[in-house]
């Protein structure tokens, strides 16, 4: 999968012991991963780090929170330097998770928080939330369909999350677990490298084309001109070696009047047409100026 698709902003609330405890998670990385929406439409996942940044007077938290336009950590998840911390989010008397994976969900698990509704793109969110949990599974060896759980199977008669914000849009958590184990398998191309100009291609241009129009140049007094002309055959000599071309930009030119500019437009357009010429006979696109 492609593990730089998106950023994954880590910002850090405030240690307190009702929403950041700064206790490393028992399991070390999350033996399990929980999919909830913040209950909260329209609100960011900025909204939500400032929220809990400065919340005192309740338990609650998660590591997590995702939106149409980031991925924000605002308690160490693990998938940085920083080592996995417990958050608050699954209620302490129910039991679904210590039957299911032997573990308390705040004790050993992420809590992953959707951001939905009012202005926030549902389809733009989602692919991040895809991902993100796509990328959780591939760093810790976990199978989306049995180590990822909603909100919902873990504390059925209250929650209703994450299904609610999936339905919003369309999705059910059937779908969610699909994507996710689609999004791992997904195959990325390698960028090919730039393919090597051959010697005696490289030779030709030079000496039939760069340097009689650089000669030309110096005839005529264009200095800069025939500058450009010799940084145009470095060019080339670097791609003969492997580098891939670049272009070869002239300087501008402090001069003033017409015929001098004439003379530069004039060499430019002979040089542009030998080397389409030359392009044309040989079936190459070599460089554009």
């Amino acid at each position: 999968m492609d593990s730089n698709k998106y950023q994954i902003e880590r910002r850090y609330i405030n240690k307190r012991s009702n929403v950041r405890p700064g206790i490393r998670l028992v399991t070390g990385g999350p033996a399990f991963l929980v999919a909830h929406d913040t209950g909260n439409p329209g609100a960011s996942a900025e909204n939500h780090f400032s929220y809990f940044n400065t919340q005192t007077d309740r338990t609650a938290s998660a590591q997590v929170f995702i939106d149409d336009k980031q991925i924000l950590e605002i308690i160490p998840a693990g998938t940085g330097p920083d080592p996995a911390e417990q958050a608050f989010h699954v209620i302490r008397n129910v039991t679904t998770d210590n039957e299911l994976f032997g573990y308390d969900a705040n004790h050993a698990a992420l809590g992953i928080e959707l951001c939905y509704g009012g202005k926030i793109d549902f389809a733009a969110a989602y692919t991040r939330l895809v991902w993100y949990l796509a990328i959780c599974c591939t760093k810790w060896g976990k199978t989306p369909s049995t180590h990822i759980v909603s909100h919902k199977q873990l504390d059925p008669a209250r929650k209703s999350d994450i299904d609610q914000a999936l339905a919003a849009g369309g999705k059910t958590l059937g779908d969610l677990i699909r994507d996710v184990t689609a999004e791992m398998a997904t195959q990325v191309r390698p960028v090919p490298a730039a393919a090597k100009l051959q010697a005696d291609i490289c030779d030709h241009v030079i000496v039939s084309y760069i340097q009689p129009a650089r000669h030309a140049a110096l005839q005529q007094g264009l200095r800069e001109e025939a500058g450009h002309f010799e940084r145009l055959a470095a060019n080339v000599r670097a791609a003969a070696a492997g580098a891939g071309l670049s272009k070869s930009t002239p300087r501008r030119s402090s001069s003033t009047g017409s015929r001098r500019h004439g003379s530069k437009l004039k060499l430019r357009a002979e040089t542009r047409a030998n080397i389409i010429k030359w392009q044309m006979h040989s079936g190459r696109v070599l460089v554009s100026h």
